[in-house]
């Protein structure tokens, strides 16, 4: 159980969205970020817009997706036509739902054969939502055709790791990148996700 209070929990996500804004989809001019509409997964699209378009100049739009609009975002995925899609799945919401709703929407967006490179958060990563998705044989067939990217945390060393998906008989990892994060935001992740604090922060 996290030791962090809910407004450290949000501000984490501002955090991560932050380097994920700045750092990771630093190389793209467009990107759409689609987030389930809940406070924690919206404090990380709001972070990673803003940081994107402080930092690029390129344009950045938020999607929210609730049950039942996953076919109504895929077309405006599509009309929107970014070159990355960041998938922001998790926050509050039960992760059975929010794995149900995130394999419902790679499915609609695989139906419009959707091009754009898709960045993954971890935490629906982590619960198993890409494992869940790709039992679908037309998601599976629709990610092996794009660039699928997903990042991760060390905690104990105060990385970001951003990962390249390769996705054949199961799902296998090519780390591509290591970013550092700041004393305060592994701080942070290691108070909410282990219950601890580390040594290299308090030195």
């Amino acid at each position: 159980m996290a030791k962090t209070t809910f407004a450290e929990e949000v501000y984490l996500r501002a955090l991560t969205g932050r380097l994920v804004g700045e750092d990771l989809l630093a190389s793209y001019n467009k990107v759409a970020v689609v987030s389930m509409k809940n406070i924690i997964c919206c404090s990380t699209a709001a972070a990673a817009e803003a940081s994107f378009i402080s930092q690029t100049g390129g344009k950045a739009w938020h999607f929210m997706v609730e049950k039942g609009e996953e076919n109504s975002i895929a077309k405006q995925l599509e009309e929107y036509d970014s070159e990355a899609i960041l998938l922001l799945f998790g926050g509050e919401t039960p992760i059975q739902e929010a794995k149900e709703l995130f394999s419902k929407l790679l499915e609609e967006m695989a139906s419009l054969d959707i091009i754009a490179d898709i960045v993954i958060h971890v935490r629906i990563f982590a619960a198993g939502g890409l494992d869940e998705a790709i039992k679908n044989e037309k998601v599976k067939e629709y990610l092996q055709k794009r660039n699928v990217y997903v990042y991760t945390f060390d905690l104990d060393n105060g990385m970001m790791l951003v990962h390249e998906i390769e996705i054949n008989d199961g799902i296998t990892l090519h780390r591509i990148a290591e970013l550092p994060i700041t004393c305060e935001h592994a701080n942070l992740l290691n108070k909410s996700l282990r219950d601890k604090k580390i040594a290299w922060v308090e030195a």
